[in-house]
């Protein structure tokens, strides 16, 4: 369930810039999400830890691994050794941010509905 909540979170702040266009809920899901991005290091390095924590050969962990490196790119990059290739990792993902971001979204939803 923890995996699932994440999942919905880190969807949300990758999504920030597109829910607006979400009718009826889209300005108060902008909000929030938007609010949330005030926390996006934490959110990413705790996706990150869970996912490597519960990881598994299905979707939600590697989803949650694949957000975490792209939420927390700003903090990973302080790592010695394996910050540089992180933050190069996060960049090329950052291209796909709105593809990871949907994916992410309806990942941790599903889960959490089944």
């Amino acid at each position: 369930m923890i995996v699932d909540i994440l999942l919905i979170l880190a969807g949300l702040v990758l999504l920030t810039g597109l829910l607006g266009a979400i009718p009826a809920l889209g300005d108060h899901l902008e909000k929030f999400a938007r609010w949330l991005g005030s926390f996006q290091g934490i959110i990413g390095i705790v996706a990150l830890v869970v996912g490597i924590w519960k990881f598994s050969i299905s979707l939600s962990p590697i989803m949650l691994i694949i957000a975490g490196i792209m939420l927390g790119a700003g903090i990973l990059q302080t790592l010695p050794a394996v910050g540089d290739h992180l933050d190069k990792l996060a960049r090329w993902l950052g291209s796909f941010q709105t593809i990871i971001g949907i994916i992410t979204l309806l990942v941790g939803i599903y889960g959490l509905v089944f």
